[in-house]
């Protein structure tokens, strides 16, 4: 492509991680459901993407168990990157999980192969972990993804929640994961809830 020739001089390898790195900041234009903390309007993925490491790297301490910081904010980083081609699904929204997921494999394959092979390799890998969060790592990580919009749909007075009519109970069973990756942060988010059902933020339990 003309657009690419100034590439060319470059070593392969290099081309290859400038063209992934390039193509990954179409990830600034997929808008996800959750407003930032002025309510100015909703975050973008990548914006999200970057919270979640610093929420991972700042809350590392009440993991459940041993995990590697340094992998976890790896995954946190590309977690998402599917959502350039296989868009952003809110939690709440119904579509199927399993055409969402397919979709979302299709995308990984295409973006973490614009990588050379070892790293395309490495990053799938990782990303496939994050999904099956059945590792330490991946449970952190999974908790932290949880727990970030539902600080920011509390500071904004609802968010999400009064979007699609969140009731407590539901919350709880899209949310629940937390605990695996650290009961602490899950108690933290349990008083959450309390204090956003007696602000009418969350409907109560049906």
């Amino acid at each position: 492509m003309e657009s690419e020739r100034w590439l060319e001089p470059l070593p392969a390898r290099l081309q290859q991680q400038f063209q992934f790195l390039l193509e990954v900041d179409r990830l600034k234009t997929v808008i996800r459901g959750s407003r930032i903390t002025d309510g100015s309007r909703k975050e973008n993925t990548a914006e999200h993407s970057w919270h979640l490491a610093l929420f991972a790297s700042t809350l590392a301490e009440y993991a459940i168990g041993p995990i590697q910081i340094d992998r976890v904010v790896q995954m946190l980083l590309i977690h998402d990157i599917v959502e350039i081609d296989a868009g952003d699904t809110p939690l709440f929204d119904d579509t199927t999980p399993t055409t969402q997921a397919k979709l979302e494999q299709v995308a990984a394959e295409r973006l973490f192969g614009l990588l050379p092979q070892d790293q395309a390799e490495y990053f799938q890998a990782l990303w496939t972990e994050f999904e099956a969060a059945q590792t330490p790592d991946a449970k952190f990580g999974k908790a932290v993804d949880r727990l970030q919009p539902i600080l920011l749909n509390h500071i904004v007075g609802g968010g999400t929640w009064t979007d699609y009519e969140v009731d407590e109970d539901k919350e709880r069973q899209m949310t629940h994961r937390i605990a695996d990756g650290s009961p602490t942060l899950w108690a933290a988010a349990e008083h959450v809830f309390a204090d956003a059902v007696r602000c009418g933020w969350l409907l109560p339990a049906r």
